[in-house]
């Protein structure tokens, strides 16, 4: 997304702090841009709920902000205006999370980033698992010959790309 220049980019809902970390962490070290997170009160529960009170969420958003994760933080799915009232109490004097510079390097996103630095002399990309580029590999995805279509981009892989 960085090639978009936001303002700020984030997560928000499907996860509880507790296990949106990595993902908030990771983004923190690689976006130029503020970061947010907007975590809801723990994963659903049997009922449909959320089991975290405003005091174990708040604590979980102090430590996004002592890490230095984010720039905004706030809740969603289960929260209250009260979790958020506890968020603040527990966060307001945290100095904000350091706005990198951007990098002069373009940077690419799948499974894991991949960054075109000067050390690399040659990059091979995987362009036959292209539906737009590749008509054979577009009809195996048409007609559901997936395990032919992963061996297309195993090879692509084996051969370096």
């Amino acid at each position: 997304m960085m090639h978009a220049k936001p303002f700020c980019i984030g997560l928000n809902c499907a996860l509880g702090a507790d296990k949106m970390k990595p993902f908030i962490q990771r983004l923190s070290q690689i976006a130029n841009c503020y970061v947010h997170a907007y975590a809801n009160a723990g994963l659903p529960n049997a009922l449909g709920g959320y089991d975290e009170t405003p005091e174990s969420f708040a604590a979980n958003a102090k430590e996004f902000c002592d890490e230095g994760f984010v720039n905004m933080i706030g809740g969603c799915c289960g929260t209250t205006p009260l979790f958020i009232k506890k968020v603040f109490e527990v966060c307001k004097d945290i100095p904000r999370r350091v706005v990198s510079e951007r990098s002069k390097f373009t940077m690419l996103s799948g499974l894991q980033e991949f960054i075109f630095r000067d050390n690399l002399n040659f990059v091979n990309v995987g362009e036959r698992c292209n539906i737009a580029g590749s008509t054979a590999f577009k009809k195996l995805i048409v007609n559901g010959q997936y395990e032919k279509a992963i061996k297309v981009a195993k090879d692509q892989v084996e051969n370096g790309a």
